[in-house]
């Protein structure tokens, strides 16, 4: 827009003396017109000059308009994880069928549970016994029992959390589950303190 102004500027300032030059006395009778001629001319082209400068203007702003901002953020279209669903509240089912007990030892032939393998049915209770080699704990491997009941089988499992039963330390101290509510299935345990030592066993609900 200056640029164009400046050209206006200059056509104008150039006609001025030819104007001058024949409005002189001399000139007067030979051309009288011709002062306005040049002028004539010389208005519409600065005109002309002027409004494409507006549209050069209007065009720059409107490119720049349309031009996103380098500092705008940037919509994230990556997908957001869904978080897993917490497992549904479950109560603790009885023991409605015959208690089954399992010592848990500890001495000069190793750590072990006495029986190792436990045949048992729905409903029936597993009674673990501290007899020696303390402390011991009963924990199940929630990824290898049957996914349909291992909410009721943590639910079953007194002062216990994630599959894992209270440390037993005290000889003659006692932890006892219930198996109401379980899918048939083998359910595979450990005592934790004791793995190294492979003191291992598995309920196998028929």
């Amino acid at each position: 827009m200056a640029r164009n102004v400046a050209l206006v500027t200059e056509v104008v300032n150039s006609i001025v003396p030819y104007t001058r030059h024949f409005a002189s006395p001399s000139l007067q009778p030979m051309t009288p017109m011709r002062p306005f001629i040049y002028l004539t001319l010389a208005f519409p082209l600065a005109y002309s000059l002027v409004a494409c400068g507006g549209r050069e203007t209007n065009e720059a702003d409107s490119v720049l308009a349309a031009t996103p901002s380098a500092s705008a953020p940037v919509a994230d279209s990556g997908a957001v994880a869904t978080p897993a669903a917490p497992m549904p509240a479950v109560n603790a089912a009885p023991i409605t069928g015959t208690i089954i007990e399992v010592k848990m030892i500890g001495d000069a032939k190793g750590y072990r549970f006495e029986p190792a393998s436990i045949a048992a049915r729905p409903g029936d209770g597993v009674k673990f016994v501290v007899v020696s080699g303390g402390p011991h704990e009963v924990a199940f491997d929630l990824d290898v029992v049957p996914a349909e009941t291992k909410p009721q089988l943590i639910a079953n499992m007194p002062n216990g959390a994630n599959g894992r039963s209270p440390l037993l330390s005290v000889a003659q101290e006692t932890w006892t589950l219930s198996l109401g509510g379980l899918r048939p299935g083998k359910y595979p345990f450990v005592s934790t303190p004791r793995l190294p030592q492979g003191m291992k066993g598995e309920i196998q609900i028929q």
